[in-house]
């Protein structure tokens, strides 16, 4: 007889035979470079990871976008910009196709550079050499030009805040001719040259004004111009009442602690504003970082702050799918989701907010929607764990990342459901996609595989869904019609997952729905 191991008979719809290994060195799938490509944009954040150097995912990425068509490159930077709320990566993208491609750095530009923020990005990138390009170029340079010059005097002047490089020091690099003695005096004050203090916008003479103490009345300037300077308890009180959505949940602590707080009417406004939902569409913010602006908020803060926080997060969470039929969540709560951040390692600016935390999130978000829904955290084995579905958000994930820390074992939840026989419509993963400890089988599918085909059999309508939280090039579950693979931490995955799960997701399911991403009519980009 032939080996049962190498030769085993498998019930269910085929799988194939695994075809490569993961960063653990397990069994693992493949995927397409426009897969991978996906999958690093959207979960990329250029740090070093718990299994990869910042250096890994900067090669690997620029490799992969050099395997795929430059307008799929450019669709790919739009979806990570616009969907996937991405701040570095969109930009890497972008410079990359200044070099594969002009056209498609021509069309995707203004899609991706919506702000100061990534213009600055971009240019570090560009200049830095690690796209084959220490200079700008001429098309750069006009496309930099172009976005100075749509700009308001107001809006330069707020947005030139940061650095290295800074804005001002984006425009010297460009060298743009002010079209109107106002926006000449504007540069000048940028750039620390001579210029008519008079022709300035009225909200930069405040700001100067308010510097040489000549008035108390604090402008409305972004924070960043007055945490340098020497504030008041009623400047305080200004700042927090007229502070950007963004910013009041950043610095909520900051408020506390200068006692902007204790006036009731502030915390009134501050409250109104974090749970506003037009203001919570319109800052774009991820749920991951309400979560943890809700774990992390001083005891003090006044109540209506925790409330509104909880709130807020509940509203950033409207994308969460109310699946039909019988829906199993399974959290990874290993080691590696335990000690990896959820954007990576960079020196002083590492996220506080785990892998382990943003799984946490999802599946009790998924929970929350679907009252009836199972959920399996799993490490080598399925933890155990009592959840209530009508607990907030919040509760439950503080629950399920605060267990867990062993091996990664993918296939466990599945086999669970396989011991017992149990049926399912649609069972999602949530992990860094880096099994192991099932990985003994050097031939034939992976275990995962095995396990589903098994679950499959008894359910031939179920569907799977591995969400995957890290830049990975591997799967342990194949695409096919009733398996999506998809990578990102931002609220868009929600929506995914509610299309997939209804049957309305495009043929080759994720990179379809990026390749759907509509570029502008090519233009001359000589």
């Amino acid at each position: 007889m032939a080996s049962k191991q190498l030769f085993e008979s498998l019930r269910g719809p085929r799988a194939r035979r695994a075809d490569s290994v993961n960063q653990a060195n397990a069994p693992a799938y493949s995927v397409s470079a426009h897969h991978a490509l996906a999958q690093y944009a959207a979960t990329g954040c250029l740090n070093g990871t718990f299994y990869a150097t910042d250096a890994d995912q900067l090669d690997v990425t620029l490799t992969l976008a050099g395997q795929c068509a430059p307008e799929f490159v450019a669709k790919t930077a739009i979806y990570a910009r616009e969907h996937g709320s991405m701040k570095d990566m969109p930009a890497l993208l972008l410079a990359a196709l200044s070099v594969l491609s002009p056209a498609d750095f021509d069309r995707a530009f203004d899609r991706v550079v919506t702000d100061a923020r990534m213009l600055r990005t971009l240019v570090q990138i560009m200049r830095s050499g690690a796209v084959a390009r220490k200079s700008l170029g001429s098309l750069p340079k006009r496309k930099i030009l172009d976005w100075l010059a749509r700009q308001t005097d107001v809006g330069l002047f707020r947005a030139a805040v940061g650095r290295s490089p800074s804005l001002a020091d984006v425009i010297r690099m460009v060298h743009p001719k002010p079209a109107t003695a106002e926006r000449a005096a504007l540069y000048g004050y940028l750039l620390g040259q001579p210029h008519d203090p008079s022709r300035l916008p009225e909200l930069v003479r405040q700001f100067e004004a308010y510097k040489r103490k000549e008035t108390q009345d604090v402008p409305k300037v972004p924070f960043q111009r007055l945490t340098g300077l020497d504030l008041s308890k009623k400047a305080w009180i200004e700042i927090a009442r007229n502070g950007t959505w963004q910013q009041t949940r950043q610095n909520l602590n900051t408020y506390l602690r200068h006692g902007a707080l204790d006036d009731d009417s502030v915390v009134r406004t501050i409250a109104g504003r974090l749970a506003d939902p037009a203001e919570i569409a319109k800052s774009r913010v991820l749920p991951y970082q309400l979560l943890v602006a809700a774990l992390s908020v001083n005891p003090k803060m006044p109540r209506a702050i925790h409330e509104a926080l909880h709130d807020a997060l509940d509203r950033s969470l409207v994308n969460v799918p109310r699946a039909k039929g019988k829906v199993i969540v399974c959290p990874d709560v290993s080691g590696s989701m335990t000690w990896a951040s959820i954007t990576g390692y960079r020196k002083g600016a590492t996220s506080a907010v785990r892998c382990i935390d943003v799984a946490a999130l999802i599946a009790a978000a998924i929970l929350r929607k679907n009252r009836d829904a199972r959920v399996l955290p799993f490490e080598c084995d399925v933890v155990d764990i009592d959840l209530e579905p009508r607990d907030t958000v919040v509760t439950n994930a503080k629950k399920l990342a605060s267990i867990g820390g062993g091996g990664t074992n993918l296939s466990a939840p599945l086999r669970r459901l396989n011991e017992e026989r149990a049926r399912g419509d649609l069972v999602i993963f949530v992990s860094d996609n880096e099994s192991w400890m099932d990985g003994g089988r050097r031939y034939g599918s992976t275990e995962t595989m095995r396990q589903w085909s098994e679950f499959q059999r008894r359910n031939p309508k179920a569907k799977l869904v591995c969400l995957d939280l890290q830049p990975n090039a591997t799967t342990q579950a194949h695409d096919r019609p009733d398996i999506l693979n998809v990578g990102g931490f931002s609220d868009r995955v929600f929506d995914l997952i509610a299309r997939f799960a209804d049957g309305k997701l495009n043929p080759g399911h994720w990179v379809g729905v990026i390749e759907s991403v509509e570029l502008e009519t090519q233009r001359d980009a000589m």
